[in-house]
């Protein structure tokens, strides 16, 4: 019985346990800072001071920040998040191949802006408990024509850092897919920013 009555406070804890603050720099002026906290929130500070959120500028130098968030102290300039993120190389061919962890299952994926869902074979998704009772069966575009899908829901998918909850997946019911697709219903969560052969993901909070 104490069990279930901790059990039950933890999660009370946590759903009531607020979130991180993130802080992306959106430009350095002089000893101006200007900020985007949570996402959503601008603040322009100047050395020494602290936004409403508690975000303190200590120090601005060289079109550089050092700003202390929660007290960690991150270095930043333009564009940089103190948000999970993660940098990824092209391949010889230009198509982005990463590790991820679908319901904490490793497996490779090719990052594809083209697929409006994480898309994956039918074997892959069992192998991942991925639950598909009740899943509908819908038509889905490929670059093959027409397939039949289930629409499914995965709990988590990971890429480095960045983990993310209740994705949407389409999952191919004839296991023609030869590598998981990590589609948009991903990566529209996430800030991507593309410079050459180099893509940045960021999530977004």
């Amino acid at each position: 019985m104490r069990s279930v009555v901790l059990g039950a406070v933890l999660v009370l804890w946590a759903s009531t346990c607020p979130a991180a603050t993130t802080v992306r720099v959106l430009s350095i002026s002089g000893e101006r800072v200007d900020l985007l906290v949570n996402g959503s929130i601008t603040r322009s500070l100047y050395r020494g001071e602290t936004s409403a959120e508690g975000v303190y500028v200590v120090e601005v130098r060289d079109g550089s920040a050092l700003i202390e968030v929660e007290g960690k102290s991150f270095q930043m300039v333009p564009g940089s998040s103190t948000a999970p993120s993660v940098v990824l190389q092209a391949d010889p061919r230009g198509h982005f191949l990463v590790e991820i962890a679908i319901n904490g299952t490793p497996i490779r994926a090719l990052v594809d802006t083209g697929a409006s869902s994480v898309a994956l074979n039918l074997e892959d998704a069992r192998r991942m408990g991925v639950d598909l009772i009740g899943a509908p069966s819908i038509m889905v575009q490929t670059a093959a024509g027409p397939r039949r899908a289930l629409r499914a829901r995965l709990d988590s998918v990971q890429l480095g850092d960045i983990v993310l909850q209740n994705i949407q997946a389409t999952v191919s019911e004839t296991n023609d897919l030869p590598i998981v697709l990590l589609g948009m219903s991903f990566l529209d969560r996430l800030d991507m920013q593309r410079s050459g052969r180099t893509l940045i993901l960021t999530r977004r909070f």
